[in-house]
């Protein structure tokens, strides 16, 4: 018997209203454009920059000229510094309005840090790219808010006049004179065509409310000029960027380890110390009893049963710190870790090369800190572990439960120290790994960890 695989037949045709509805569609967003709060915005932040626009030359003109002119003096260089950094208030001016008016998150560049002393304030002032970015934005100003923006807002105003034209026609009675003495009721004309009849009239307000229907198009191709232009120029690059996530990274390493020491110096306040505090009094309650003949085999049966509780403590202690499974590499430590767990654990490990000890470590606090969430808030009757590699530098740690979800994923930028999502996502971040969370309410969970193999990518 012959099994024949029909071939999947490619329709070329749109399927019937399909046209019609993109139509519709496209004929609703042209009707309704005029009327929506974003054109409004876009119209105020092109006003709002032309004027700015003005001041922020008249700055540019006056203090860059004039500090250039007197930089060859004892303070005009000083002068040109604080000038060259007084582009950063531009721009955080800049940045408000795009925010406020264009609904653009523009991440402001980290802030200036001058040098010691005034030569090092002044080199580090000439030296500080968001001044420079901040100047060139200025000058681009020049041209896309004042010189574009005062086109368009010539344009906006004469459209609307044209729309409206009939009322100022009809009220103010203009009359003009052509070249033979003849008077017009006319308040425009196009060579020796007069507008000055009601259908004339009526003719030319209608183009102007067409023009009205296709403003907010050339509002929105400006505005998303000057978008791209403060995003490219206002907004930290990806290397402020990244230092700002190193220093966030450093300072969560820094607030866990802290963390850590904590805990571990109140575990051993409260738990060894008291032991061998117990052991200690029952050793000299046994000597005192030896002493006076009496029988000191319960004493020093109570201290040596006190101190395997106290070797047992000490073995979780150092557990916390550096598990011992984990010196035979992290599968080996992961299958301890499952064996452990009160929810059954099924685990895949698939590492051709071990990573770095510190990620190990990670990785496995990780899982740890997963399963006792599995266990006390999802209500799973099953978990799931992989550990493969993503790539040749980085491996993906993935913990899968079937409880009921509606886990939060960890807010971008939180650096939490400490238990929870957030205090893993800040360990991952402090070796360059992310934390991404997938948890629709109902289930699955599946909390996947993305973790370079030589702790930093």
């Amino acid at each position: 018997m012959t099994e024949i695989h029909a071939e999947p037949t490619l329709v070329l045709d749109p399927a019937p209203g399909k046209s019609g509805r993109s139509a519709e569609r496209v004929a609703r967003a042209v009707l309704s454009a005029p009327f929506q709060a974003r054109v409004w915005k876009e119209l105020v932040y092109v006003f709002t920059v032309f004027v700015v626009g003005w001041i922020a030359l008249a700055y540019m003109y006056i203090g860059w000229g004039g500090g250039v002119a007197i930089s060859v003096t004892i303070i005009g260089l000083p002068i040109l510094a604080l000038i060259l950094l007084g582009g950063r208030t531009w721009a955080r001016i800049y940045r408000a309005l795009a925010k406020d008016l264009l609904g653009a998150q523009v991440t402001p560049p980290p802030p200036f840090q001058p040098g010691p002393g005034l030569i090092g304030f002044v080199k580090s002032a000439f030296t500080d790219r968001a001044s420079w970015r901040a100047a060139l934005f200025l000058l681009a100003q020049s041209v896309l808010g004042v010189a574009v923006g005062w086109v368009v807002l010539i344009v906006v105003a004469m459209t609307v006049f044209v729309a409206l034209s009939p009322i100022p026609w009809w009220l103010l009675d203009p009359i003009n004179v052509d070249a033979q003495g003849v008077e017009h009721h006319s308040m425009a004309q196009f060579g020796d065509y007069y507008i000055d009849t009601w259908p004339r009239v009526l003719g030319l307000a209608a183009i102007g409310v067409i023009g009205c229907f296709a403003l907010p198009w050339l509002l929105r191709a400006v505005c998303w000029i000057h978008r791209l232009l403060t995003i490219a120029l206002l907004s930290a690059t990806a290397g402020d960027r990244r230092i700002v996530e190193l220093q966030q990274g450093r300072k969560a390493a820094v607030d866990d380890s802290t963390a850590t020491l904590r805990r571990l110096e109140r575990d051993l306040h409260d738990g060894t110390q008291a032991r061998l505090v117990t052991i200690a009094m029952a050793l000299g309650r046994a000597e005192d009893r030896l002493s006076s003949g009496g029988d000191p085999r319960d004493l020093i049966a109570d201290a040596h049963a006190s101190s395997k509780e106290a070797l047992t403590e000490l073995r979780e202690l150092v557990r916390g710190i550096h598990p011992p499974a984990l010196e035979l590499g992290l599968g080996p430590a992961l299958e301890t870790l499952a064996a452990r767990s009160s929810v059954p654990v099924e685990l895949r490990v698939h590492l051709p090369e071990r990573p770095d000890p510190a990620i190990e470590a990670i990785g496995y606090f990780s899982v740890a800190e997963l399963l006792t969430n599995v266990v006390k808030h999802a209500n799973a009757t099953r978990a799931w572990i992989s550990v493969v590699p993503t790539d040749a530098r980085t491996i993906a740690v993935t913990v899968r439960d079937n409880g009921i979800g509606g886990v939060l994923q960890p807010a971008p930028g939180e650096f939490a120290a400490g238990s929870g999502l957030s205090g893993l996502a800040a360990r991952a971040r402090t070796v360059d790994g992310t934390l991404t969370v997938q948890s629709p309410t109902g289930g699955p969970t599946v909390v996947t960890i993305l973790l370079p193999k030589d702790g930093s990518r």
